[in-house]
């Protein structure tokens, strides 16, 4: 007898159109149509990405958790808006999925039009593809240059990774990396291990080797390509977190955020050019 295939099947999530990966031996992954967001990733019986039960579901805004897609902007580094208009954006899945006995990959576009015109004079098509595997996710972000023009941009994959309990959590593989931290405005090198007390905002140069987040008995490894030249690590802390309308009260200790991104330096693209950068997550 053959062995079974991974489904993808569409579905509504708080009301919003999704794609669900489902391998056989139970890993899934959830990807929503409004931002190409990847909501949800099972694996070893365990959800491993936060997303707040107090995020906005309504096709305009930004969801809070999972991996949001911040492009072509990173923060407020730029003249758009915090984080770019892709996550804001509807993506369209217009490429059937690959599917095996134990693999399952999807992916959604965004192309330029009126809408990003308007705000971004940039001709672009944009992709995520989600790869699942037992015990693994990789998220890839690719960009063509379908314009004249050469096309910059930076961003993130802004991955809310859950934990037990922030406090009790740590992060190794960064040490030695130079290291900035946003809320003092001071540069520095990375620690060995990484703790997280309270407010966390840093920006480090990624390092070759994965990282690993160290959960109670839970092990994560993280990696992302090369095509992203920084790692962010970011958890409010309960001041700031009290300030988010779309935080339930709390809940910032059962996160904690590692992002491949491109903070500092824009990446290029040239005229009919294309780029790609993934981060991936293995359970260990």
């Amino acid at each position: 007898m053959a062995d079974a295939l991974a489904i993808c099947q569409s579905e509504l999530f708080q009301g919003l159109p999704c794609w669900r990966l489902r391998l056989p031996q139970g890993d899934t992954v959830l990807v929503a149509e409004h931002g190409a967001h990847v909501l949800s990733w099972v694996a070893a019986g365990r959800e491993r990405l936060f997303l707040s039960g107090h995020s906005h579901f309504n096709g305009r805004d930004a969801i809070r958790g999972g991996v949001p897609v911040c492009w072509p902007q990173f923060n407020a580094r730029g003249a758009l808006p915090k984080h770019g208009f892709a996550r804001n954006l509807p993506w369209v899945a217009d490429v059937p999925p690959v599917l095996t006995a134990d693999s399952a990959e999807a992916s959604l576009s965004l192309r330029s039009g009126p809408d990003t015109m308007a705000v971004w004079p940039q001709a672009f098509d944009a992709r995520v593809c989600v790869a699942l595997s037992p015990g693994c996710l990789r998220v890839t972000l690719g960009v063509d240059n379908s314009g004249t023009q050469p096309l910059a941009f930076t961003g993130a994959l802004h991955t809310y990774l859950a934990v037990d309990d922030v406090a009790q959590a740590r992060l190794t593989g960064l040490g030695g990396q130079p290291e900035w931290d946003a809320l003092s405005d001071t540069h520095g090198t990375a620690a060995d291990t990484l703790y997280f007390p309270g407010s966390f905002d840093r920006v480090y140069h990624a390092a070759a080797a994965p990282l690993t987040l160290h959960d109670g008995v839970q092990r994560l490894a993280i990696e992302q390509s090369a095509d992203w030249a920084h790692s962010v690590v970011w958890t409010p802390g309960a001041a700031n977190a009290a300030g988010m309308a779309d935080m339930a009260p709390g809940s910032h200790q059962r996160m904690l955020c590692v992002e491949a991104a491109q903070v500092f330096e824009p990446i290029s693209v040239p005229a009919h050019g294309q780029w790609q950068g993934w981060q991936q997550f293995n359970v260990r």
